[in-house]
């Protein structure tokens, strides 16, 4: 009886041992499938299907026309993806490069040991972050109104601007008004990051060039700045690429619409446009694929220029 047993267990033990490996192989893909799944549908057919569409011209989701490439000769051609390209440039550019300095000056106060009440100060020059760019473009639609807006009531007050300056339907201010906007909400997100930066920095650098005779601008050239380089790469491509989705901000400060002389109009408004209010689907991937591969080409300029590519600090 015994023998028969041991025979019986002899003969089970390879289909367990194999079903057990089986399971452990796949266990695995078991637990990752809803991440898969998801990204899938959500992530891959989308993309996908954009650059398919990106080849047809379409009246709505279910006319289409394939036309190849011609909505990509079209769009170099297209006077309006021009003007948008200009002026989502022009946002990038002085967004960027006044955001930036601004964002590091005030990491530098604020990681001050003299500055008092510094938690505070932290949690509000970061808190208008928080609110969120259809909330910030109600709020500064409101505060650009000539005669009782507050941006206006300020500017007489310190330099003795007219009052009735309309900032949202006078083509020359409407950009100066964007970017004044995106100043205040996202000067302190991105002192967040140099602040931790400058958090990390060896102190032991800072002795070592205090002895050496370093004042406190050789300092900052010398052990600051390479201290925080890769931080402030990232924060140069994350904020270029964020001010070229621009989208929510001008849509709602100028009340749905590019604004006067579409002053306001973004690439990112351009696609809603061609895409949700004309219908042709087809072109605004065009628009969109064109975007990627620019914000691309930008992002990895930028970090061949700052030395990203040597892997951090030279």
């Amino acid at each position: 009886m015994a023998t028969r047993e041991t025979e019986i267990s002899i003969v089970r033990a390879p289909r367990t041992s194999r079903w057990f490996v089986l399971q452990h192989r796949l266990a695995p893909y078991l637990f990752v499938s809803p991440f898969l799944i998801l990204f899938a549908t959500f992530g891959v057919y989308p993309i996908v299907k954009s650059l398919l569409l990106s080849f047809y011209v379409t009246n709505g989701p279910k006319s289409a026309v394939f036309v190849g490439l011609q909505n990509f000769a079209f769009l170099f051609s297209d006077p309006d993806f021009h003007k948008a390209v200009w002026n989502t440039a022009v946002f990038a550019f002085w967004s960027v490069f006044l955001q930036l300095p601004m964002s590091l000056g005030l990491a530098l106060l604020l990681n001050s040991l003299w500055v008092k009440g510094r938690e505070l100060l932290r949690l509000a020059f970061f808190s208008p972050n928080l609110l969120g760019q259809v909330f910030v473009g109600v709020l500064f639609s409101v505060l650009f109104i000539p005669q009782y807006g507050l941006v206006n009531r300020f500017l007489h007050f310190i330099a003795g601007i007219p009052t009735d300056t309309k900032w949202l339907s006078n083509p020359d201010l409407v950009m100066p008004a964007l970017v004044l906007t995106s100043l205040w909400m996202y000067v302190g997100f991105n002192m967040v990051y140099f602040l931790a930066a400058l958090q990390a920095v060896d102190k032991d650098l800072y002795e070592a060039a205090t002895v050496d005779g370093a004042n406190a601008w050789h300092q900052f050239w010398a052990v600051t700045l390479p201290g925080i380089k890769p931080v402030a790469v990232f924060v140069l491509v994350m904020s270029t690429i964020g001010s070229f989705q621009l989208f929510e901000l001008p849509w709602i400060m100028l009340n749905n619409s590019a604004g006067p002389d579409q002053a306001g109009l973004t690439i990112v408004m351009y696609l809603y446009q061609t895409g949700f209010v004309t219908g042709d689907l087809g072109y605004a991937s065009t628009v969109g694929w064109t975007l990627a591969l620019g914000v691309l080409i930008i992002s990895l300029f930028q970090m061949r220029v700052t030395g990203a590519w040597k892997g951090g600090a030279d």
